[in-house]
């Protein structure tokens, strides 16, 4: 074998070796981060988790409003993404525990039973008006001491929250609530944690958190432009005194 000949073929030797590496290198750091990402939503390859959809808080028949299809459209694509697979449960009919699988919830509770009942067991620190009487006061969170109005169309707020049944139990699945005063404020908690939960894994440790949401001219700019307004966590998971209760709240509308 010549000596140009030689080269050559260690030429292609070494590449076949450097791609070969390299091909292995972005496979190992892929197949990290959908791991992160499963441990995160709590969906390992080929499980199941359920999304609990919402009605229309308006109307008598099992109508799931346009933005709320938007949602669980954002959601089904993480689940594909993690390798999981999904069952769509009506909110009057998802009668079993937590824990097991994981759980979205879409939707606040004037349309959705098992949000209500999420928010009374697990965030008693969170009351909601679900009057259906048009009023300032009319789909308003109280969180603590603060009343948050909403302003539609120019602003509303939105819970995102992931919890989990004991932060003892490393296997227990999460439920992750999407509690918005407007359809369209639950796709935008949606689309916010598609893009930030990265983030919150690394920040939260993949434990609980409740994370209250802004949504900013939602007339003009849909469900793409969200803001953090705090971090509620401690708070949501408090209940009131009772004397507190009665005490009327300040009120932040803007």
């Amino acid at each position: 074998m010549s000596e140009g000949v030689r080269e050559i073929v260690l030429g292609l030797v070494a590449a076949g070796i450097s791609a070969a590496l390299g091909w292995l290198a972005r496979t190992y750091l892929w197949r990290r981060k959908l791991r992160r990402k499963q441990a995160f939503f709590g969906l390992p390859d080929n499980s199941e988790c359920l999304l609990v959809v919402n009605r229309e808080a308006s109307g008598t028949k099992p109508t799931v409003m346009r933005h709320d299809v938007f949602a669980l459209l954002e959601l089904s694509a993480l689940i594909k993404d993690c390798n999981a697979g999904f069952q769509v449960v009506a909110h009057d009919t998802a009668r079993q525990g937590f824990g097991e699988r994981t759980e979205f919830c879409v939707g606040g509770p004037a349309s959705n039973r098992r949000m209500a009942a999420h928010l009374s067991s697990l965030l008693p620190g969170v009351q909601v008006n679900t009057d259906t009487e048009p009023g300032p006061d009319r789909g308003a969170f109280r969180i603590g001491d603060t009343c948050y109005r909403a302003d539609p169309g120019r602003s509303e707020y939105v819970l995102l929250a992931r919890l989990t049944a004991g932060e003892r139990r490393s296997e227990s699945r999460p439920v992750f609530l999407f509690c918005g005063q407007l359809a369209i404020d639950n796709q935008a908690a949606t689309r916010y944690l598609a893009r930030n939960y990265e983030r919150l894994a690394r920040k939260y440790k993949n434990g609980s958190f409740v994370l209250l949401l802004k949504v900013i001219n939602s007339e003009a700019y849909g469900p793409d432009v969200v803001e953090l307004v705090a971090d509620v966590t401690r708070e949501a998971r408090t209940a009131p005194p009772a004397s507190e209760t009665e005490a009327s709240p300040s009120v932040t509308s803007t």
